[in-house]
């Protein structure tokens, strides 16, 4: 099972949140999203639907505090047959990584894959890095178009009046003294 968390936050580093879940109740703060997939393709999906690319139209598109259902029937998904076997084995190397790291969800999700201790953060941040980049890809974005999403001040100049990710930026800066999700996304979309 996969469920969005309705709310969001401004404080949060990015707007939509998917997870994959065993079978548990769900409350009305979190959409649940039953697929007809296999693992493999659902691994695909949940890596579309947490990537910087969605999370940047997403943020285009919501007026409030909440990823209603008809926002989240609007984003744009990748259709399945877009994933190569190559996709689906690159993405889901990586969303093994970083979901299956608790026995609940060990037993039920991508069990062809090894369970995974927790990363340490700046690794958890390169694998998601890596997937982001791959995405990004995938729906054709130039080096530049992902450098906008990511930091739009940096291509527009200074005095551009928006920008995307604040609190990740933010956040990152402090920690890191760079933003580091910024380097490591573009550092993968080269290297692909």
């Amino acid at each position: 099972m996969l469920a969005w968390r309705d709310i969001a936050s401004a404080t949060n580093e990015r707007t939509v949140i998917v997870s994959v879940l065993p079978c548990v109740g769900m409350g009305n703060s979190a959409g649940v999203l039953l697929t007809p997939f296999t693992d493999h393709k659902a691994a695909c999906l949940l890596a579309v639907l947490n990537s910087l690319v969605v999370d940047y139209i997403d943020r285009c598109k919501q007026s409030g505090a909440h990823v209603n259902l008809f926002i989240f029937k609007q984003l744009p998904v990748l259709p399945p047959d877009a994933f190569t076997p190559q996709d689906v084995a690159f993405i889901c190397e990586r969303v093994a990584k970083l979901t299956r790291n608790a026995d609940d969800i060990n037993a039920v999700w991508l069990t062809d894959y090894p369970s995974y201790s927790f990363q340490e953060p700046k690794e958890r941040l390169r694998i998601r890095a890596e997937l982001d980049a791959y995405i990004a890809r995938m729906y054709g974005l130039t080096r530049d178009e992902l450098r906008y999403i990511l930091d739009p001040k940096e291509l527009m100049g200074d005095d551009f009046p928006a920008e995307t990710f604040t609190v990740l930026k933010d956040k990152e800066q402090k920690l890191y003294s760079e933003y580091l999700t910024k380097s490591l996304v573009l550092e993968a979309f080269d290297a692909l």
